[in-house]
């Protein structure tokens, strides 16, 4: 204990000498002040970031074993949870870990809704927030397909057809979406390559964004 005591002390004595880290950890975790009015109603934002970092991890080690093709796909998933070491748990995690994260963002869109938080200096921490939601909801709609059981084939079936009543370019985005007429296993790995990929760098970004946005205006006050 004191070696990892003395260790930890010297890397923090090497950081703080290059990059003053001692002070910017005071300043921004263990002296930071915190408003009287912020209650749990508050901690939907930061559960829903935590619940994004949980999907990353269990999405990590379910790529090691997933194989997104129309053959395997459902074979490698039935694999992960019957024979891999924990696999039931990290495969269930992930799935209920997304419609939970659905959950926290919409309780927080409603809070900041509630409050008014999204006027006048935020109104683009709410528009990225917007942009936040239809990314986790795209997200879990790409993460439907995956699977390729029945339920999933035909939930995406019904899904992607939704597109098609746009006016004019309908049946374009119907197939841009799934890369021909019908569900197959082109739409499997485009599905597979925007869920892994694509999304989750926007979310990332849009992320970043966010929180840069709240640090410089701060969080609203009381209503």
């Amino acid at each position: 204990m004191e070696l990892i005591k003395d260790i930890n002390k010297k890397v923090l004595d090497w950081l703080d000498e290059r990059y003053d880290a001692r002070q910017w950890i005071r300043e921004n975790l263990t002296e930071k002040l915190v408003h009287k009015h912020i209650n749990w109603l508050y901690c939907f934002g930061g559960l829903s970031f935590l619940g994004f970092l949980l999907q990353i991890g269990t999405g990590i080690f379910l790529m090691m074993y997933y194989i997104p093709t129309p053959k395997d796909a459902l074979a490698s998933v039935q694999n992960i949870a019957n024979n891999i070491p924990f696999g039931w748990l990290f495969q269930r995690l992930h799935s209920i870990g997304a419609n939970v994260v659905n959950l926290l963002v919409m309780f927080h869109m409603l809070r900041v809704l509630y409050h008014g938080a999204y006027k006048k200096p935020r109104e683009f921490q709410w528009v990225s927030g917007v942009f936040l939601l239809l990314i986790t909801m795209a997200m879990s709609f790409t993460g439907y397909l995956l699977p390729w059981t029945q339920l999933s084939y035909w939930g995406a079936t019904i899904g992607t057809e939704m597109p098609g009543a746009t006016p004019i370019v309908g049946e374009w985005l119907v197939q841009l979406i799934r890369g021909g007429v019908q569900i197959t296993g082109i739409t499997l790995t485009r599905f597979y390559a925007i869920h892994v990929v694509v999304l989750p760098l926007t979310l990332i970004g849009f992320l970043g964004i966010h929180f840069l946005m709240i640090r410089k205006v701060g969080i609203s006050g009381p209503m």
